[in-house]
């Protein structure tokens, strides 16, 4: 089953995709390679995702606002290949967390975006990641993701 077909399958609306929130660009491309800038968990169905994972959010709250960073991923990729069937596959994932000091749970929050990633692309979504608690992130948002993919061949 092809990521459009799953994700029709799944009833999942991607969001539209985030604009820059500086002076960058969304996506380089090199080759085959895409690098996406950092995504963070901004408003989707009308919830802001904000906070401290281990203060003003919970774990579980952290991980629905890693899946969202992750769905505003796939809408960014959707944007830039036309469909997430040319995601040949996700190559790696840097995620940040904000959470309070001394969180060791940050990889348990980025499972939201990796989980949903390989849901949608079966194991071309497996990837090598790093998950880092931070002290903040932009406008106060509960995660951050930045994604590397290879597209396939034209």
């Amino acid at each position: 089953m092809s990521a459009e077909e799953k994700l029709s399958e799944l009833n999942i609306q991607l969001p539209p995709p985030p604009s820059p929130g500086g002076n960058y660009v969304t996506h380089k491309q090199s080759g085959d390679l895409v690098y996406l800038a950092g995504v963070i968990s901004f408003a989707v169905d009308g919830e802001a995702w904000e906070g401290q994972v281990g203060a003003e959010r919970t774990l579980e709250e952290g991980y629905q606002a890693a899946r969202v960073c992750g769905l505003n991923v796939l809408a960014t990729i959707r944007e830039i290949t036309g469909s997430l069937d040319a995601v040949e596959e996700i190559l790696y994932m840097g995620g940040y967390v904000n959470a309070i000091p001394a969180y060791g749970k940050s990889p348990s929050v980025i499972n939201g975006a990796s989980d949903l990633f390989v849901e949608i692309f079966g194991e071309k979504g497996r990837h090598a990641r790093a998950a880092v608690s931070v002290a903040g992130l932009p406008r106060n948002a509960t995660a951050e993701i930045q994604v590397t993919f290879k597209v396939k061949a034209s």
